[in-house]
């Protein structure tokens, strides 16, 4: 791949690397033989405005596409050379766990967010977490991020998952046309757009829990206008034939 030539220069001022810096396709090389290292590219990005703007346009669509090639084809095969956000959204999605805080979005208790080494998201998965009438939608879904041993909220899973044109999806008209208001503060940790509740909307159906191995009544998870989608539940034990099989 050749990097796009940039005419105009959009280093701030105070920048330390305004002079000499390295050319882009040099910086592409880098990175694609440090295999688009997801940790790498957010630090890298947090430079400089000019190392910030090649990783959005470029870093992180690259690492997308090497994440998860087979997803990204289908998140592109409407025709659009984007996805809805933007290519740094989905990177921090695909390898970012994004926890919680006390009181904030998700629960009561603080865990903090983490970089994960691998997650494989599922379009067969992700139709169990939407409504029979909606199920013609294409939504991607991982599985849960396992925090264990919570206190009184027991096994915690954290889940993520994005929608191909939640513009156009059947979900995002049902949301609309049963008034569900947006969350009044809180906003997606991936790209900054509003909230729904799904919770709160009663747009989670019960296949949801069994693909999850959670608590039925124990699910919550919000979709942005970006059809980014997070979520939370509490995971049911292990039984005892299971926990002997894993050991």
């Amino acid at each position: 791949m050749i990097v796009a030539k940039q005419y105009r220069c959009i280093h701030s001022t105070s920048c330390s690397c305004s002079k000499g810096h390295l050319n882009e396709n040099v910086i592409f090389l880098i990175f694609q033989h440090l295999n688009w290292n997801p940790n790498l590219i957010a630090a890298f990005s947090c430079a400089c405005k000019w190392f910030d703007d090649i990783a959005k346009r470029v870093l992180w669509k690259e690492f997308c596409k090497a994440r998860a090639p087979k997803m990204m084809l289908d998140l592109q095969s409407n025709g659009s050379h984007s996805v809805d956000g933007n290519w740094r959204a989905l990177g921090k999605l695909l390898s970012y766990c994004s926890g919680c805080t006390k009181g904030g979005l998700l629960n009561t208790i603080h865990i903090p967010g983490h970089f994960v080494h691998r997650t494989r998201f599922s379009r067969t998965s992700g139709k169990s977490f939407l409504l029979p009438q909606c199920r013609t939608d294409v939504l991607y879904v991982c599985d849960p991020c396992e925090h264990l041993d919570q206190g009184e909220e027991g096994d915690v899973g954290f889940f993520r998952g994005v929608f191909k044109s939640f513009a156009t999806s059947k979900v995002r008209k049902k949301l609309i046309k049963r008034g569900a208001q947006f969350h009044p503060s809180e906003v997606c940790p991936y790209c900054k757009a509003k909230l729904w509740n799904m919770l709160q909307a009663k747009m989670i159906p019960q296949s949801a829990s069994c693909r999850l191995g959670a608590y039925e009544d124990c699910i919550e998870y919000y979709v942005c206008l970006n059809g980014h989608v997070l979520g939370i539940c509490t995971l049911l034990p292990l039984s005892d034939s299971e926990e002997v099989s894993e050991e």
